[in-house]
């Protein structure tokens, strides 16, 4: 995707990441957003939209991180679930989101499998549940191996599309995606490339 977003390739990754976070902050089910980073631009632009920040400590990948997050969020709200959910999900749909939340609160840890069926968009851990994400190459079968129940649900698109490719960012635009995604995605679109 860097190279297809060209000049544009920053800003569309923290566009791609407001809009995602300020879809999950309008739902209903979501109680708030952690946010792992250390990058000063990010950290203030999604703290800006109510999330709260937290310093990526270890600092030894994305698996980490998320372990870390879910730690500092079960600090200040011990009964409440949590999940992860990926950054780049530019057309999330609250309210489809709440129906994912629903589904994955049946069971101690569930996951959505990205549209492409071999990643995750999503997974959950119940309360007293050890947040054990697999995130990374081929981790639908990782997290299924792991025992966290797969959620097939029917309607929930804006959950399953993540944006890796300039194809998926397509996708996402035919989907809806938030005004920050959709302000850029205009810009990167205009760029001269070869033929399609």
């Amino acid at each position: 995707m860097s190279a297809s977003a060209g000049p544009h390739r920053e800003a569309l990754a923290l566009a791609i990441a407001a809009d995602t976070v300020a879809a999950a902050l309008r739902c209903d089910r979501v109680h708030g957003v952690t946010v792992v980073t250390d990058d000063p631009l990010p950290a203030a632009e999604l703290a800006a939209l109510g999330a709260r920040i937290v310093p990526d400590e270890p600092d030894a990948g994305l698996n980490p991180a998320l372990v870390h997050g879910a730690a500092k969020t079960r600090q200040a709200s011990p009964r409440e679930g949590v999940g992860a959910i990926s950054a780049d999900l530019p057309a999330l749909r609250p309210e489809e989101l709440a129906r994912v939340l629903d589904a994955a609160a049946q069971s101690p840890e569930a996951f959505v499998p990205d549209a492409a069926g071999t990643g995750t968009t999503l997974y959950t851990a119940r309360p007293g549940v050890p947040f054990s994400p697999a995130f990374g190459r081929d981790s639908r079968t990782a997290h299924r191996a792991r025992g966290a129940r797969e959620l097939l649900l029917d309607g929930v698109d804006s959950v399953r599309h993540d944006v890796d490719t300039l194809d998926d960012l397509r996708k996402a635009l035919i989907l809806g995606t938030g005004p920050r995604t959709a302000a850029i995605a205009e810009r990167i679109m205009s760029l001269p490339g070869p033929p399609r």
